[in-house]
């Protein structure tokens, strides 16, 4: 384990899923995805996606500008802290070299095998100290043969989420390629705001009481 019981932490974030925290471990600090204070009705859905958040950050480990994996135990979930903020918090306006690098970081994600797939929010994305593009909050993510036809299209859906935040912070670069990815929607997209979209806004916002807006995630 990284770090003793008794440990400074300060939250970071709670919602049903569980608590985030920052931790000050012997050698640094860390982020926590306690799972201890879920509700026993969504410790089952909640194991499920810190797991999945687990398998992919393994599978990832030693890329940059991501979180690295530090332990997984079941309830907690270590991964390594990355100073910065979230893209609302620290729009990259104008910054056509944030808006480069963070497709070249998409780029490397997707050689690796893996689809983020949650960009469209604001916070998945980090403003690092140094103004570099870092992701987060790999809960969703899929793995898979890079080559193969699904993870294509879900590699092309995280484009597409990228350049929709081009589009709001940094319009005047958009590229006649990128305007294209852009006006092109994929039959998964339409199928989640046909089906899913409507039963995710029922339980985050009628059950759970989230006030999610697809880019800061729920408020406190």
């Amino acid at each position: 384990m990284p770090e003793s019981n008794d440990a400074p932490t300060h939250a970071l974030k709670a919602d049903s899923f569980g608590r985030i925290l920052l931790v000050q471990g012997p050698e640094g600090p860390f982020v926590r995805r306690d799972l201890g204070a879920t509700p026993l009705w969504l410790r089952l859905p909640a194991w499920w996606l810190a797991r999945r958040e687990a398998r992919a950050l393994k599978h990832i480990h030693g890329m940059a500008d991501v979180p690295q994996l530090l332990d997984w135990n079941g309830r907690h979930l270590d991964r390594s802290f990355m100073a910065g903020d979230a893209m609302y918090q620290r729009p990259p306006r104008g910054d056509v070299a944030w808006f480069r690098a963070a497709r070249r970081l998409l780029q490397q994600l997707h050689r690796r095998g893996v689809a983020h797939n949650d960009l469209a929010k604001e916070a998945n994305w980090l403003v690092t100290e140094d103004g570099r593009p870092a992701l987060i909050d790999f809960q969703l993510a899929v793995i898979g043969d890079p080559r193969s036809r699904w993870m294509r299209l879900l590699a092309r859906e995280d484009l597409r989420h990228l350049l929709k935040h081009k589009r709001m912070y940094c319009r005047e670069s958009l590229t006649p390629v990128e305007k294209r990815v852009l006006k092109r929607t994929s039959w998964v997209r339409d199928l989640w705001f046909a089906t899913g979209k409507p039963v995710y806004r029922f339980v985050t916002r009628r059950i759970l009481h989230w006030e999610d807006n697809e880019g800061q995630g729920p408020k406190p």
